[in-house]
């Protein structure tokens, strides 16, 4: 099981980057714990980013969940999977959930994008959800 390390709690108002740096403030609160697997690389060049499930969680804890589902996302041009990380399998609620964020997240990131003058497809391509345990 992976391990992931919680950068914005769920409820903040802050997108934190995984060395504690601001990423941006939103006008609305992400209804997830967001982070990152430390030691890993992603497409874009990043740690690979984790979406914990669950009850909010402070900045620095460390958690080790199954991977129950990757978004399929990608970010100025390169892929930015994210993985979702839960104790229990996604739920048709939550699913329909991370399909609304995402899809109302990529509307943000184009903008913000704009604003700093960068190019590149932004974009939510969907949810895989792992069946599996682990």
């Amino acid at each position: 099981m992976p391990v992931a390390v919680i950068e914005s709690p769920r409820g903040s108002f802050v997108k934190r980057l995984a060395d504690g740096g601001v990423d941006f403030v939103s006008p609305l609160p992400c209804p997830y714990n967001y982070g990152s697997l430390p030691g890993t690389v992603g497409g874009d060049g990043d740690p690979i980013d984790a979406i914990v499930l669950g009850p909010r969680l402070r900045v620095g804890t460390r958690v080790s969940l199954p991977v129950v589902a990757e978004v399929d996302f990608v970010d100025e041009g390169q892929i930015d999977t994210k993985l979702v990380l839960s104790a229990t399998p996604l739920t048709r609620g939550q699913r329909r959930a991370l399909i609304a964020f995402f899809t109302l997240y990529v509307l943000a990131k184009r903008g913000l994008a704009r604003v700093r003058g960068r190019q590149g497809e932004i974009a939510f391509r969907g949810i895989r959800e792992n069946r599996t345990e682990g």
